[in-house]
């Protein structure tokens, strides 16, 4: 089969499932059609998957258009988004601050992909962050540049020849993007879990009309149509807790994995174990039992 790889990682992104991505991919069963993820961010469960060549088609969708079309450059023009970094990343060594401050407002003004990828390299903890105006303003790690740019193009590379002609990416409504899976794809779906997206609090960037509600909706019509999705959901880090229990109507079958220790509670002294939530439709629960996992050790892929 090859030799094993690294599975490439070009976005830092706070939330990402890379480190649970295995674990993941052993709830996913496998299926003849595509593997579709609505709530992309870094597409670590994606590129995981791609790695292991366990789907035929992959769907990468966000709806924060930029972050879309970080993707659509990882899959179509990998050399002009790392070209591009490079001379971000560049410009900015004779005043780290200012240069990032600078970039983060032309950002904002003109939501160019490569600078939000600059932005993601350089922030706080890879946290992003939005104010009441939808306007991106997390501040920079002082204590780092980023991903140097031969470390990034080394990432967009490896993604791109996972990607390549097997991949699509699209900024869209997370219903939008569902409304299309058939019975033969796998959907997985990473939301904002419920707490970090209120006005006081916003974590990351969802559509505006975004709700529990409508998330619990469009499971229910995922299950009628009879389409295999995992959720990662709610979770608990020490005593808190973060979202509560989906209905019991929609059937999912709950699974608790440990995520290790957060990062933010070390931080601040305390050992605190997080705990994530996987919820597996029952579609997708009974693919696993006749079909078995997608997961399978990933195979060393050239790059282009």
């Amino acid at each position: 089969m090859g030799s094993v790889m690294r599975v490439p990682h070009p976005i830092p992104y706070q939330g990402s499932k890379r480190g649970l991505a295995a674990r993941i991919l052993g709830t996913l069963p496998r299926a003849s059609g595509r593997l579709i993820e609505p709530f992309a961010g870094s597409a670590a469960v994606t590129l995981a998957a791609a790695a292991r060549r366990a789907f035929s088609h992959y769907v990468i969708a966000d709806a924060l258009e930029p972050l879309a079309g970080i993707w659509r450059l990882i899959i179509s023009a990998p050399d002009v988004l790392a070209s591009r970094y490079a001379d971000l990343w560049m410009m900015q060594l004779n005043d780290p601050r200012a240069t990032y401050t600078r970039i983060r407002t032309e950002f904002n003004s003109v939501g160019e992909p490569a600078l939000l990828l600059y932005l993601l390299a350089r922030c706080v903890k890879a946290a992003i962050r939005f104010n009441s105006q939808g306007e991106f303003n997390q501040s920079p790690d002082n204590r780092r540049l980023g991903m140097r740019p031969e470390v990034m193009r080394r990432e967009i590379m490896g993604a791109h020849a996972l990607l390549r002609g097997c991949a699509e990416a699209h900024a869209a409504d997370f219903r939008a993007v569902a409304a299309d899976a058939t019975t033969e794809d796998v959907v997985y779906m990473d939301p904002p879990y419920e707490g970090v997206t209120g006005l006081r609090d916003r974590r990351y960037y969802i559509a505006p009309s975004f709700s529990r509600e409508e998330l619990i909706c469009e499971l229910d019509c995922l299950n009628t149509r009879g389409v295999p999705f995992v959720l990662s959901y709610d979770g608990a880090c020490g005593d808190r807790k973060y979202g509560g229990e989906l209905p019991a109507e929609l059937e999912l079958l709950k699974l608790s994995v440990p995520a290790g220790r957060s990062a933010q509670s070390t931080l601040m002294g305390r050992a605190e174990i997080t705990v994530e939530s996987l919820y597996v439709s029952p579609t997708a629960r009974d693919a696993l039992f006749r079909c078995g996992p997608v997961l399978r050790p990933p195979v060393q892929m050239p790059l282009p």
